[in-house]
C-alpha cells in the first residue's frame, strides 16, 4: 500500500515537471546497470576513497531523478548529501557572490539519512559535539579540550582555522544556552555573510565564506562529516548546462577551470571521503566551442573509453556516465507503476486496464515519434492528467480521451541556442554574399 502523503508528492511533482521527493522507490524503473556503479563509488567515498562523475542526458531524459534516486541511496549507505542546481546567478566560480549562493545553497540543503529534507547542519554539529562529550567523560577531560583536538586537523586547509574557530564557537554557545550567537554561527557555516566587516562585529573574525573559497570549504565540510560520525559527503550539482550558456568566454573559462581544479584534486587521492556528480547535456560536454570540451585539459580527463566507443559498449565505471534511454519496454512498466500510485496500489482501484497503457503508448508514438521513451517527462505528464480527469469525472471513458491528450517534444530551447542559430544564419548569409562578389 501506498501512504497518501507519498502518493500526492509523487503526482504533483511528475505533472509539474520535477522529481518527487519521497517514493522514489515506487517509481523507479531501468537503469540497472548505472545504478550499480554509482553503488560502488558510494561504497569507495565510505570506505576513504573518491569519486568524482559526470552524469550527461538530454532534456527530459532523467537526469534529476537519478541523481536523487543516488542521493537517497548515499543518505541509507550513511552518507551526508548536499545537491543544488546551477543558474545564471548560481556558479562554481563568479564575482558578486554567485559562488557564494550556490555554496550556500548547498549547505542549506545538507542532509542525512534521519533528515533528508535539508538543514541537517545544527543535527551534525550536535552529533559531533555529543561524540566530543562522550570522549571527554571516558578520558576525563574537558569537553572543549577535546572538541579542540578533533578540530586540530582543519588547521592544514585553506580557512580551516577560522572554521575550527566557529566550530568551537558553536560548542560555547551549545552549551551556555545562548541562541543570539548560535544563530550567527549557523550564518556563517551557511555562507551567509557578505562582508568581513559583519563577520567581525557578530563572530570576532575577519574571514567568511566568499566566491573564492568554494571547493576549500566543501572540503573543510567533508572533515567535519567525518568527526562527526559520518561516512563521507557526496555533493550533486545540477542543471550544469547554465555554465554552457555563459556567454562572456573568460567567465565560463574559470568556472571550467574550477571543475578541472575539483576533478584533479578529487581523483589524485589527496582527498578522502567526498564524492562529486555533476549532470548536464551533451552539448554541456561535447561542444567545441562552448562546451567542456573547448577547454583542452577537460577534453583529454573526460575522453571515451576507446574500446567501449568501437565496441559499442558502455564503460559504466568512467568518469562521464551517459544516461541510457529507457526503452519502450521499460516505460510501459513505469506506466504500470504510475497506475498504481495513482490507486495506492490497490489493484481493485485501477483508472485503466493495461490495454489503455499501450493505447496511451501508441498515441504518444505517432504525436512525438521515439521522443516518448527517450525523453518521457512529457509523455508522464499526459498520462497522469488522463488518471487525473478519469479520477474526477468517472463517467468519462478512457478510449475516447486518449487521441484527445496533447504531446509535444520536450525541448529546451536557450537563448545561447538562439543565439548560436542566429550567428550561423547570419554568417552563412554573410559568406555567401562574400562570395557572390569576391574577384581575383
Amino acid at each position: 500500500m501506498i501512504k497518501p502523503k507519498e502518493r500526492e508528492t509523487i503526482i504533483q511533482s511528475l505533472k509539474s515537471g520535477v522529481v518527487p521527493r519521497l517514493g522514489l522507490q515506487h517509481i523507479q524503473v531501468g537503469r540497472s546497470e548505472e545504478l550499480k556503479s554509482f553503488v560502488n563509488d558510494i561504497a569507495t567515498i565510505s570506505e576513504g576513497g573518491t569519486s568524482f562523475r559526470f552524469v550527461i542526458g538530454e532534456y527530459g531524459s532523467g537526469k534529476t531523478f537519478f541523481l536523487s534516486l543516488v542521493r537517497s541511496i548515499a543518505l541509507q549507505k550513511g552518507l551526508v548529501t548536499m545537491n543544488a542546481d546551477l543558474s545564471p546567478t548560481k556558479r562554481l566560480h563568479g564575482t558578486d557572490g554567485l559562488a557564494r549562493i550556490l555554496l550556500s545553497e548547498l549547505i542549506s540543503s545538507i542532509s542525512t539519512r534521519t533528515k533528508q529534507d535539508g538543514n541537517a547542519l545544527p543535527n551534525i554539529l550536535e552529533k559531533f559535539i555529543s561524540k566530543a562529550r562522550a570522549k571527554a567523560e571516558q578520558n576525563n577531560r574537558d569537553v572543549g579540550a577535546v572538541i579542540y583536538e578533533q578540530l586540530s586537523d582543519l588547521n592544514e586547509y585553506p580557512g580551516g582555522y577560522t572554521f575550527a574557530q566557529i566550530i568551537n564557537m558553536y560548542w560555547t554557545a551549545y552549551d551556555s544556552c545562548d541562541d543570539i550567537l548560535k544563530d550567527r554561527v549557523l550564518r556563517w557555516l551557511r555562507a551567509e555573510y557578505t562582508t568581513k566587516t559583519d563577520s567581525m562585529r557578530d563572530l570576532g573574525v575577519r574571514e567568511f565564506i566568499n566566491d573564492s573559497s568554494f571547493f576549500n570549504t566543501l572540503k573543510l565540510y567533508s572533515i567535519l562529516m567525518q568527526k562527526a560520525g559520518y561516512n563521507g559527503l557526496l555533493v550533486c550539482l545540477d542543471e550544469m548546462v547554465n555554465l554552457y550558456k555563459i556567454s562572456n568566454s573568460v567567465s565560463r573559462k574559470a568556472n571550467y577551470e574550477e571543475i578541472l581544479n575539483i576533478l584533479n584534486n578529487t581523483l589524485q587521492g589527496t582527498l578522502s571521503h567526498i564524492g562529486f556528480i555533476m549532470s548536464g547535456t551533451p552539448e554541456f560536454l561535447t561542444d567545441g566551442n562552448r562546451g567542456l570540451y573547448s577547454y583542452e585539459a577537460l577534453k583529454s580527463r573526460l575522453a571515451e573509453n576507446s574500446f567501449s566507443k568501437n565496441l559499442g559498449l558502455t564503460d559504466y565505471n568512467s568518469t562521464v556516465l551517459r544516461l541510457a534511454n529507457l526503452s519502450k519496454e521499460e516505460l510501459y512498466l513505469l506506466l504500470m507503476n504510475l497506475r498504481n500510485i495513482f490507486a495506492y496500489g490497490d489493484e481493485s482501484k485501477y483508472l485503466v486496464p493495461d490495454d489503455a497503457l499501450l493505447a496511451y503508448l501508441n498515441h504518444c508514438a505517432k504525436k512525438i515519434g521515439d521522443c516518448y521513451f527517450r525523453t518521457p517527462r512529457n509523455t508522464i505528464k499526459g498520462f497522469l492528467d488522463l488518471l487525473s480527469m478519469l479520477e474526477q469525472y468517472p463517467n468519462l471513458k478512457w478510449s475516447d480521451m486518449i487521441e484527445q491528450i496533447e504531446i509535444v517534444h520536450d525541448i529546451e530551447p536557450t537563448e545561447v541556442g538562439n543565439i548560436i542559430a542566429q550567428q550561423s544564419g547570419l554568417q552563412s548569409k554573410t559568406g555567401d554574399d562574400a562570395f557572390a562578389s569576391f574577384k581575383l
